[in-house]
């Protein structure tokens, strides 16, 4: 009597392992938010003479990427990177007071830089007003990061090119 009840577990476990959906796969899109993950930490450059720090932070049960963008002089401005379908957003909250959302096309690519452009804006009193229009993040590798941000303001277009490098713990600690 144990034996064919034994064998009646065996085969109903055995049939749910077959029949349940297998873990799913990430897409390319959670794949290029996972490496853009990676940037998690403190990283400091210079822009035309002032220092600048930013700061990654994993945020919202690892669903959204926080970038605090902290020059030495002037105001911190917060870019928040998220995944929509089949690729990636960028919301950054400006210090000229407007928030543009910047959108990949689809990722194909997990490994090529992330280049994102304008979807749309909020806040801007005018067409002229100072914005960024996009933003490309290239990972160098896992200690060197550079962006490259469009910008337009009254008409004319430009582009400011930052390079970041890691700061590791122990600078971290000597710091403080």
């Amino acid at each position: 009597m144990k034996r064919p009840l034994l064998l009646g577990s065996v085969s109903m476990i055995a049939l749910l392992l077959v029949a349940a959906p297998p873990a799913a796969d990430k897409t390319k899109s959670e794949e290029a938010f996972d490496r853009l993950a990676t940037l998690k930490g403190q990283w400091s450059g210079e822009q035309e003479g002032v220092k600048i720090s930013l700061i990654y932070t994993l945020t919202a049960n690892g669903s959204a990427l926080m970038e605090e963008f902290r020059p030495e002089r002037g105001a911190v401005m917060i870019t928040m990177f998220t995944v929509d379908g089949d690729h990636l957003i960028a919301t950054h909250y400006c210090s000229a007071k407007n928030q543009p959302q910047l959108m990949t096309s689809a990722i194909t690519d997990v490994q090529k830089p992330l280049a994102f452009s304008l979807a749309r804006i909020s806040g801007l009193k005018s067409p002229d007003d100072w914005h960024n229009t996009g933003l490309t993040v290239i990972q160098e590798d896992n200690d060197h990061l550079t962006q490259e941000w469009t910008y337009q303001s009254k008409q004319k277009s430009g582009k400011r090119t930052f390079r970041y490098t890691r700061v590791r713990r122990e600078q971290v600690r000597e710091a403080e």
